[in-house]
């Protein structure tokens, strides 16, 4: 299976280090700094106390006029829709598209710009970033990804895909029910990204903190309001499924936009709690949290 992986950072590099030591042929697209040296130093893993180091096969940009099997999408959202137009105009043939970007947008964007019915979601469930040193950290253990129909619930050629990668040691599940999990995560992820970046504290100490960890719950309210507008429903309480994961996470971990704040780059926001502000407006949703997150941020970068 031919693979494209555009975005070697967190999540690209983790899944990029898995499946260069299978059978997959795997090509990655980096720009920059981060393609100088993955091209001269290899792609580096550090998880769980080990150090992976491998050299792969990385270009610049995408290639012209050639066929994959399958792209794996990890670009930031504020870069999606350049990428997503660059991947129409240059690849040819069919091929499986898993968007692995955050929140609610990805997925709907591809519908438009392909017109289809039939598109993939992915989700993430990983703690991962490019350090200092360009190499990738993964915090902690978790580090599951969820793939499946975002319009049909079989996708018999995805489904394979996954069972290759239980093979390889890569935690890659088939799910009938992804928009659901997209909208799992999208509830912690807006409340975990807004407030470790606008508190500048880690997970761990926003839920010692009462008052941030009631915000941390009210904003996760908020996003789980927001979803039954889109006709999201849940066989449990996602809120409470989350409080129990939380209590579980590292309490020194702390979100890629957070990271990203730190090295002033640019950040998500818009796609995350400002998505959430705007669309709470058009359906007469409270929101407080996450206008404060979102208005506290923006105040914070100007």
């Amino acid at each position: 299976m031919k693979i494209l992986m555009i975005g070697v950072g967190g999540i690209g590099g983790y899944l990029g280090s898995f499946l260069s030591e299978s059978h997959f042929d795997v090509t990655f697209i980096a720009r920059k700094e981060r393609f100088l040296f993955l091209k001269s130093k290899g792609l580096i893993l550090e998880s769980q106390n080990k150090k992976k180091k491998q050299k792969i096969k990385v270009l610049e940009e995408i290639p012209d006029q050639e066929t994959f099997d399958l792209i794996i999408n990890t670009v930031k959202l504020y870069d999606f829709d350049k990428v997503i137009h660059e991947i129409r105009r240059k690849i040819v043939g069919k091929f499986i598209l898993l968007p692995f970007q955050n929140g609610i947008y990805a997925e709907e964007k591809i519908k438009e710009v392909w017109n289809i019915n039939n598109t993939t979601g992915a989700v993430a469930q990983i703690s991962a970033f490019v350090d200092k040193n360009q190499h990738i950290k993964h915090v902690g253990k978790l580090a599951t990804f969820l793939v499946g129909g975002y319009d049909s619930k079989t996708n018999g050629n995805l489904d394979k895909f996954c069972s290759e990668c239980q093979k390889i040691g890569l935690d890659m599940r088939f799910k009938t029910n992804i928009k659901e999990k997209i909208w799992d995560k999208f509830i912690f992820l807006s409340a975990y990204s807004g407030l470790t970046t606008l508190t500048q504290k880690t997970i761990g100490e926003i839920f010692d903190d009462k008052t941030l960890r009631s915000k941390f719950i009210l904003a996760m309210k908020e996003t789980f309001n927001l979803s039954k507008k889109f006709g999201v429903k849940f066989n449990n309480d996602p809120i409470e499924l989350w409080l129990e994961k939380i209590s579980k996470m590292p309490y020194e971990m702390t979100s890629s936009m957070y990271i990203d704040f730190t090295k002033n780059k640019k950040l998500e926001l818009n796609w995350l709690s400002g998505s959430i502000v705007d669309l709470c407006k058009k359906n007469d949703i409270e929101c407080k949290v996450h206008d404060e997150i979102f208005g506290g941020i923006n105040q914070e970068i100007r």
